[in-house]
């Protein structure tokens, strides 16, 4: 006879312990970062650094890619009112000029700054620590947005400005649905690539676009001319 299943133990919830444990060892305020928008083939990436009030923590704080659109806006409105935030934006010329990587740490950089907070620590999400970091006190943390407070309040500022960039281009440039897609690179995009080309927006140094530019001018090459 089969055994009943066990329940799945609950999802654990981000705390603010990684906050008190670094606000106990350096005596300092802590940010936590977190960017949008690396792996989208148009649009900016976009970074924010959120330092929380410890007193006025926002309820239902979590990592935005668990969040339906308008918990995140709802957040969005209540960390903005109760912290301290730095946004920082990395056009498209950026990230094709150093790549996503490296205009990501950028943001990172200039989004801790932006807080105007003199002596401050950092908790970054993912597993790397800009060179040069400001102050030099901060620590990476593979999926931090799940397990700080003070990142997943990152990643919703982030994920709501960079969303709300996203739908404000798509008015101009209708063709490619980035008011649903985001840029991202689904079919719909894709189509949208192959039939109609590129924009200014979209970012040359990926490669589905790089290839889809390089198709282009293959075909403009292959065109005849046509006589006077």
């Amino acid at each position: 006879m089969a055994l009943p299943a066990e329940p799945l133990p609950a999802p654990s919830l981000p705390s603010f312990d990684l906050e008190e444990e670094l606000m106990d060892l350096h005596g300092l305020p802590v940010a936590g970062i977190d960017e949008a928008g690396r792996g989208p083939w148009a649009g900016p990436v976009v970074v924010a650094a959120v330092i929380l009030n410890p007193n006025r923590i926002p309820e239902g704080l979590n990592d935005s890619k668990v969040l339906t659109p308008q918990a995140r806006e709802d957040r969005f409105a209540e960390i903005i009112a109760t912290s301290c935030v730095s946004i920082t934006i990395g056009q498209v010329r950026r990230i094709d000029r150093d790549n996503i990587l490296q205009a990501s740490l950028w943001g990172m950089r200039a989004a801790f700054r932006g807080l105007q907070v003199p002596q401050a620590a950092a908790l970054i999400d993912g597993n790397l620590v800009p060179k040069r970091f400001p102050g030099g006190k901060a620590r990476a943390i593979v999926g931090g947005d799940a397990l700080s407070l003070s990142v997943a309040a990152a990643s919703i500022i982030a994920k709501v400005t960079r969303d709300r960039i996203m739908v404000k281009l798509a008015k101009r440039y209708r063709r490619y649905g980035w008011e649903s897609n985001k840029g991202y690179g689904t079919p719909e995009h894709a189509r949208a690539v192959r039939e109609h080309g590129v924009c200014t927006h979209h970012r040359r140094s990926f490669a589905p676009i790089e290839r889809a530019l390089r198709i282009m001018n293959e075909r403009d090459e292959a065109s005849p001319v046509a006589e006077t």
